[in-house]
């Protein structure tokens, strides 16, 4: 069992920056990733980062303002969001993913999520 308690969120007008992060209790040697949810849609990948810090992949639309990170000795990943548009504003999840995933893009491949942390961007 492992639980992801996710803290960061907020209200920001755009251009303007956050950072969420996710406390991992248990084991932290697994891939981790954010996705995010926009109202009546289906939760979507935003970024990916393995066990050791590397490799890093982001969905296109966050390429150089968002950054995904992790220290596995304080068992927290983080999300640092940069330039913040209207467009971001979602539920964001925090996920662990299965030892057996196959492919990190799909929400499918990830067995522990956090509890979603709100985030808004004024225009």
């Amino acid at each position: 069992q492992a639980q992801l308690v996710e803290s960061g969120g907020g209200l920001v007008q755009a251009g303007g920056a956050l950072r969420l992060s996710c406390a991992v209790s248990g084991r932290t040697f697994y891939a981790m990733a954010w996705f995010r949810q926009f109202p009546g849609k289906e939760r979507e990948f935003v970024a990916y980062i393995g066990w050791s810090g590397s490799p890093t992949y982001y969905v296109d639309s966050v390429k150089g303002r968002f950054t995904i990170s992790r220290d596995n000795a304080k068992n927290t990943a983080y999300l640092q969001m940069n330039s913040l548009k209207p467009e971001d504003t979602a539920v964001y999840f925090c996920a662990r993913r299965k030892p057996s995933g196959s492919n990190w893009r799909l929400a499918s491949d990830y067995d522990y999520w956090g509890q979603g942390a709100q985030v808004t961007v004024s225009s």
